[in-house]
């Protein structure tokens, strides 16, 4: 049977899923739910997901919400291959221990350059602040540095010689900030030489393709924002 992947290829995680979906050749249906028109906010899609985020996964009558579980359920109802979340218990708890702790690290201080940067502008109508942007990216390279050191270490990807889980779940996060225009890879040859190796595994014409709406991001305007949409998120953006 066809899954449905809720997604929005903005999203970090949406990417995650739609590179691992098309790369183990998964069956399903794209169904699109525009953040920028906030249908993610409607009662239609709250149906799917009661939390009113993306991604989500819909299997018959059957849902679920959370990028991790998504990308572990279509894992195991599928069979792909054994790098990306390795039966030997130890290579699996470093792919656990790595998506474990990028929630509060990688991913929020990426976002925290994406909201500054991008959304905070489009949202307000006001410049982006250079002192809290320089913070942020101060932020990120703090995790960076943890990131070398303790996950990638001197090693081809996190759990060794293949790709897994958590190279796919780390390098869209890490593109987040490139599509803003910060290259938060210049002067990490480590990382640079990492992100390429995750590129030829996945195929780059597919990595292109999960990302090229966030390369153009800094193109988006307030007029893509519908006012209720536009409303909701500067309550969400208060300090």
């Amino acid at each position: 049977m066809v899954v449905e992947l809720f997604l929005d290829l903005r999203s970090q995680p949406c990417r995650a899923l739609f590179i691992f979906a098309k790369k183990n050749n998964i069956p399903f249906e794209f169904k699109h739910v525009e953040l920028l028109k906030g249908q993610h906010l409607s009662e239609e899609f709250g149906k799917v997901n009661v939390l009113k985020k993306v991604p989500a996964l819909k299997d018959g009558a059957f849902t679920l919400a959370e990028s991790t579980a998504i990308l572990l359920y279509l894992s195991r109802k599928f069979n792909t291959p054994d790098h990306w979340y390795p039966s030997d218990l130890q290579k699996r708890a470093r792919v656990d221990e790595y998506l474990s702790w990028q929630h509060t690290t990688i991913r929020e201080k990426g976002c925290k350059i994406f909201i500054t940067k991008v959304l905070v502008p489009l949202v307000v109508g006001q410049p982006f602040s250079p002192e809290k942007l320089e913070e942020a990216v101060e932020e990120l390279n703090s995790a960076l540095k943890q990131f070398e050191e303790k996950f990638l270490q001197d090693k081809p990807f996190i759990v060794g010689n293949e790709i897994s889980l958590a190279d796919l779940v780390a390098i869209v996060e890490l593109m987040q900030p490139v599509g803003c225009g910060c290259d938060i890879f210049e002067n990490r040859p480590k990382l640079v030489e990492w992100r390429s190796r995750v590129e030829e595994a996945v195929g780059k014409e597919l990595f292109q393709q999960a990302h090229e709406i966030m390369l153009n991001v800094k193109n988006m305007s307030t007029t893509q924002l519908p006012p209720e949409l536009r409303e909701h998120l500067k309550q969400l953006l208060k300090p």
